[in-house]
């Protein structure tokens, strides 16, 4: 057996075997020092509200929201049909509108839905 080539081998499987402890040993420091990061940054956050700085209701209660059917407007139609509308040219300035629906029950899904 040759001697030299056995002490290279033996000497690059050492070298081997270290690389991963090393490469270990970096990573839990970069852990531990990210730990520690985190733990400074949330020192410096303020803390949460107490229950009397919560919001509280209004004297006048809360607050409702109005729910109604609306009607679309009509769609304006250009003179010609090379030309086309702008949004000026729309009823309420092309803004969403429409007016109040006689049926006020709102569409559900039905056995007569199809």
């Amino acid at each position: 057996m040759n001697t030299p080539n056995t002490e290279m081998v033996a000497s690059s499987g050492a070298a081997l075997g270290v690389f991963p402890l090393v490469a270990g040993l970096i990573l839990v420091v970069g852990l531990v020092w990210a730990v520690r990061l985190g733990i400074k940054a949330r020192r410096r956050e303020s803390a949460p509200p107490r229950p009397e700085e919560q919001p509280r209701l209004p004297e006048s209660g809360p607050t409702h929201e109005v729910q109604e059917m609306r009607e679309p407007d009509e769609m304006p139609h250009a003179k010609d049909d090379s030309e086309r509308l702008t949004p000026q040219q729309l009823s309420g300035g092309g803004r969403s509108g429409g007016r109040r629906s006689e049926d006020q029950r709102r569409p559900r899904w039905g056995s007569r839905s199809g």
